[in-house]
């Protein structure tokens, strides 16, 4: 709509059902719309237009990744990839939800900016566990809430 022209994707007259945007596609902020039609020999259809894709709304983000956790008596020390490699400077964050693993546990959430990060004050020799989502500061001001990672638990240490 912008530009008034329509740019090919590089994945014309293929047998693929999925095509990648190109790099130069790949900014957050744009719209993006769509046309696509099946072609058999000299046969086509008609253009199919899709609905405004926008990234930074249109997008669900997958839950981070736990690489490690190290417990010690007092502490959970946790590392983490995000699902995505943020842009320099972009707002990026972690909502941790961890609790003891008892018959009635209380969810208590930590929110951390950093991809390596501690969870203190614990009993020792506790077995509790934690999810993780991560949050992304796209352009309106808002917060992009992705997935919540699966639950893992392990156990604090002993003294």
């Amino acid at each position: 709509g912008f530009y008034g022209k329509w740019s090919g994707m590089g994945c014309a007259q293929t047998p693929l059902t999925q095509c990648g945007f190109p790099p130069e596609m790949r900014r957050r902020r744009w719209t993006i719309l769509l046309r696509l039609r099946a072609e058999l020999g000299p046969l086509t259809s008609a253009w199919v237009h899709t609905p405004p894709f926008v990234v930074d709304t249109n997008t669900t983000l997958g839950p981070p990744r736990v690489n490690s956790v190290s417990a010690s008596p007092a502490s959970l020390l946790i590392s983490l990839s995000p699902p995505f490699t943020p842009e320099p400077g972009e707002p990026l964050r972690f909502l941790v939800s961890y609790w003891e693993n008892s018959s009635s546990p209380t969810v208590r959430k930590l929110s951390e900016s950093e991809t390596l990060f501690q969870i203190g004050n614990l009993k020792e020799s506790t077995l509790y566990c934690f999810s993780v989502q991560v949050q992304l500061k796209i352009y309106s001001g808002h917060w992009l809430e992705g997935e919540q990672s699966a639950p893992e638990c392990h156990r604090t240490a002993l003294s």
